[in-house]
């Protein structure tokens, strides 16, 4: 047994048991691990599960991921944090892999075409729901002049998502910089100075990865920006994939991300699918290994350290304003991936899984799963798919 309470056994079949179940994305992650760790297995005191739970929120990349390579970290040192994190990770990363093999291969069944096209006309309602469920989250405790910046910052990355798609990034970095330099005192200078800084950042970035891959590029930045609940690297993903390097068309990036949202684990792992768009099973190999990488080496290097975290001033001012962005973003992705549903009946699936998600508020995976059905039912009854 190691300091923390677990065995690396332990730690392969409770987080691959979790990996396994872990459908409704992160909060679902989230109160899955809370029950392993705190309630049955007390590992963890509730207070720390919170402080690391917080401290995640703040970092980029998928929180809930992180969540789990950090408690698997803390009961079982780096070698439970390397078996916890793949454990949790591999089963939904595997399926969605087969998915996307049978969805995007030269010759795909009609019932998988019909299965992605279902689901990926429900996908809509889902993002939506998210999008409204974030920013009235994000911009109930504000007021005054905090609130009118918040409400401008989505109002930019929903517009740069609709009308730059590659450009969300350069936004984010923007929109977290100007809040930083506000809470420090410095509004005068925002406009000639926060923004030409954000655009070097982003330049200099650019400039350092230059000879990677196109593909190794993007799944870098789906790891290192997908925030909290991961939904930002929809309109990431789709400006690389769609817009710049062409490796899927609309209708194929939609039904990806439909994929990633009936499979358990992590909004990340759609990169997957992008990759095997991209290069085949190599490519979704390589884009998952790298988005997910990020996650790892933050844990490995600061785990021990996110209690300060919580805590960091400058953090919580970037956040405050990179966070709007994001929920813009995720917002504004609406647009262009309503492009990707061209057939009457899917925009009848959409009507209603909007219904059933905004209106009746059911939850996403079992909507999902029927609209799934739906097109799967259009599929091998010879209903035109996109």
């Amino acid at each position: 047994m190691t300091e923390g309470g677990a065995d690396l056994r332990e730690v392969l079949r409770e987080w691959g048991r979790l990996g396994v179940i872990g459908f409704g994305g992160p909060l679902a992650h989230v109160a899955l691990l809370r029950e392993l760790c705190v309630e049955r297995r007390r590992w963890l005191d509730a207070e720390e599960f919170e402080d690391a739970n917080a401290a995640c929120q703040l970092l980029p990349g998928p929180a809930s991921t992180q969540l789990a390579i950090y408690c698997a970290h803390r009961v079982a040192g780096l070698p439970g944090a390397l078996v916890g994190g793949l454990a949790f990770i591999l089963p939904g990363l595997v399926m969605l892999i087969a998915l996307a093999a049978l969805t995007l291969g030269s010759s795909p069944p009609r019932w998988a075409l019909g299965l992605a096209a279902g689901a990926g006309a429900a996908i809509l309602a889902v993002i939506l729901r998210v999008g409204i469920d974030l920013a009235q989250a994000s911009l109930a405790p504000r007021s005054g002049l905090r609130r009118l910046r918040a409400i401008a910052y989505l109002a930019l990355g929903a517009a740069t998502v609709v009308f730059a798609g590659p450009g969300v990034v350069l936004a984010l970095l923007a929109c977290g910089a100007v809040e930083t330099l506000i809470r420090r005192g410095m509004p005068s200078s925002l406009p000639s100075v926060a923004l030409p800084q954000a655009a070097a950042l982003l330049a200099a970035a650019s400039a350092g990865v230059a000879a990677l891959p196109a593909l190794a590029w993007t799944a870098l930045k789906v790891g290192a920006l997908s925030y909290g609940g991961g939904f930002v690297i929809v309109p990431i993903m789709q400006g690389d994939a769609v817009d710049l390097h062409h490796w899927m068309t609309d209708t194929q990036f939609l039904n990806a991300v439909a994929l990633g949202q009936i499979t358990p684990g992590p909004v990340v792992q759609t990169v997957a699918a992008v990759g095997w768009a991209a290069a085949g099973l190599g490519g979704a190999l390589l884009a998952a290994a790298i988005a997910f990488a990020p996650s790892f080496l933050v844990i490995a290097i600061g785990g021990a350290r996110f209690h300060a975290l919580r805590e960091n001033a400058t953090a919580r001012a970037f956040l405050d304003g990179a966070g709007p962005a994001a929920i813009g973003a995720i917002l504004g992705t609406v647009v262009p991936l309503a492009s990707g549903v061209s057939e009457g009946w899917q925009w009848g699936v959409a009507a209603i899984a909007a219904v059933l998600l905004l209106a009746a508020r059911r939850s996403v995976v079992p909507v999902l799963l029927a609209a799934g059905a739906a097109g799967i039912i259009a599929g091998v009854t010879q209903l035109p798919l996109p």
